[in-house]
């Protein structure tokens, strides 16, 4: 059936004018939303002007209040390894190399680099016009005297086996020189990552003594303005910085040994910057007010949290009593008692999720009648006391934590809750930083400790593990020494396939794993807090640090 096509022409007309009406209240519709679209432009336009004549740009000005627990202990790079020196330090050096967000690797004082001859030599060509605080240039023969510092055996240093698989330094030019090793090296690219030293202020000191340990000559963003031991220190912005003066005009680091002191403060107004602690991150610092003033931020931190055993002590030689005792840790417990959840259990030194991280692996459980097994075939037996004995000594012993860190002091208190369940006594004694690194850590003077590692983004932990790093300024201060362990992180070094690398650091890790020289307890979450005034701070893999030139203070508002 086909459909009838004939139309009257007065409906025709009809239609045709009632199509023309729609057609004029659709354009009239069209142009009062054109109309409100340019009210709304120019209302957007008005508050971008208006917002940006109230700050909301890049400034310089304004200074950043900082707290730290502990107060460093040397500004000279290479000469403590602690990390509140570190950290200042980080702010008054620059290197060759630096890290992006991302967490790749790029030029920094470098204008270029290139590796040659299958990894055995590498050419760096560097930026012109750089100098340091006083006007002096940088150039290649800090690098050179950096380079010779580092590999004289007077220089007290933990920091010398990256410099030392070198096997000639050649400058060949004002701003250009290369470096040629016997072998291929793993790590032959993070050697430039670490901060270059001023060659005309360093030569002819002892680097061990000098003053500049406390009055450093600074290539980096910020120049050192006052150090008040003690009380604080004081950074300002670098006019000569070769990436350009940072926004900031000043960095202050208060040294404030105790945490919850160090929140009031924060509380009160008269800290910018803090790291929060898991019950002040989740319980604390919530509310209206503390959303408005201030960004709270949260992500895997790249450190780990360990007890450390001192191997030279009688009472941990055996590697059963070592196994013990990690089967008598309960970290998860230790993870939600402590740290609120905040933070994941760990078995060894690499940071979860990481290429180089031994998944097939996992923590000791907790198992306390495994553990008292283990004890008794080590020979230990109850006492009168309850306090296991053997040979007349008593198994009782120190824990040291270093003054202000709450995480680190509850966990001290569950593992001597956990311990007395085997028959082991712990005393826990809290020492201040500076103390806790001179007095116990570097003369290696200490039953246990509680202490953490930052996590490198290179596997190679050569200079905590080896043997070798058992020496007076290394950083195997718990006295670990396996063959197989040292073998391993030998040949690894020299291995550039990341496949076969890491068929070696699993072992390596499995090694660990059995030995138990420490007790890796955690990882926590980093979890700092900064007033909302500072803007340029964009999270990344690197955390929020990495671009701290490049913060700067809305002057329109207040703390």
């Amino acid at each position: 059936m086909k459909k009838n096509c004939r139309v009257s022409s007065h409906a025709l007309c009809g239609r045709a004018l009632s199509f023309l009406m729609n057609c004029t209240v659709r354009l009239l519709n069209y142009f009062a939303v054109f109309a409100a679209c340019a009210v709304f432009f120019a209302l957007f336009s008005s508050l971008e002007k208006n917002a940006l004549l109230a700050g909301e740009h890049p400034a310089y000005g304004g200074s950043i209040i900082m707290g730290t627990i502990g107060e460093p202990s040397n500004l000279l790079p290479y000469m403590a390894s602690d990390a509140s020196s570190s950290e200042v330090s980080g702010l008054l050096h620059t290197s060759l190399l630096e890290y992006d967000k991302d967490l790749n690797i790029i030029e920094c004082a470098a204008e270029s680099w290139e590796v040659l001859d299958g990894g055995r030599l590498m050419k760096f060509a560097m930026k012109d016009g750089m100098t340091w605080e006083d006007g002096a240039p940088l150039t290649a023969e800090d690098v050179e005297f950096t380079y010779r510092v580092m590999t004289d055996p007077k220089t007290p240093t933990a920091y010398a086996a990256d410099f030392l698989m070198i096997k000639e330094f050649r400058r060949t030019g004002r701003l250009t020189f290369e470096v040629r090793y016997e072998t291929p090296y793993a790590r032959a690219v993070m050697t430039w990552l670490q901060p270059i030293l001023p060659r005309h202020a360093l030569q002819g000191e002892n680097i061990a003594a000098t003053r500049y340990s406390r009055h450093p000559v600074s290539a980096g963003p910020f120049v050192l303005e006052e150090w008040k031991p003690g009380s604080q220190i004081v950074l300002r912005a670098n006019e000569r910085y070769f990436k350009g003066r940072p926004y900031l005009d000043r960095v202050v680091y208060r040294i404030i040994p105790d945490g919850t002191t160090m929140f009031l403060e924060t509380r009160a107004g008269k800290l910018d910057y803090i790291s929060l602690s898991p019950q002040q991150y989740l319980r604390q610092t919530s509310g209206p007010d503390w959303q408005k003033n201030w960004n709270k931020y949260k992500y895997l931190a790249g450190v780990y949290t360990y007890m450390g055993l001192n191997l030279n002590s009688p009472l941990f030689k055996d590697k059963k009593v070592r196994q013990a005792l990690s089967y008598a840790v309960d970290r998860n417990a230790i993870v939600k008692g402590a740290l609120l959840g905040m933070g994941e259990a760990a078995f060894g030194p690499y940071k979860p999720g990481t290429w180089q991280y031994n998944d097939s692996l996992a923590p000791y459980p907790h198992d306390l009648e495994l553990a008292k097994r283990l004890l008794a075939e080590a020979g230990w037996k109850p006492g009168r006391d309850g306090v296991l004995q053997k040979d007349g000594m008593r198994f009782a012993f120190t824990l040291l934590v270093n003054q202000g860190n709450d995480e680190r002091i509850k966990t001290a208190v569950i593992l001597q809750q956990l311990f007395r369940q085997v028959g082991i006594a712990i005393k826990i004694r809290t020492v201040e930083w500076a103390a806790f690194i001179k007095e116990f850590v570097n003369t290696k003077k200490f039953d246990a400790l509680i202490l953490g590692w930052t996590i490198s983004n290179d596997p190679d932990l050569f200079e905590v593990w080896h043997s070798s790093a058992i020496s007076e300024h290394g950083l195997n201060f718990v006295s670990y020494r396996n063959d197989e362990a040292d073998a391993l992180l030998e040949k690894a070094r020299l291995t550039l396939d990341r496949e076969e690398r890491k068929k070696m650091y699993d072992r390596f890790q499995e090694i660990l794993h059995e030995d138990q020289p420490y007790l890796f307890l955690y990882v926590p979450y980093s979890l700092p807090m900064v007033h909302a005034r500072f803007k340029g701070i964009e999270p990344a893999p690197a955390g929020i640090s990495y671009n701290f030139d490049r913060w700067w203070a809305d002057s329109t508002l207040k703390q």
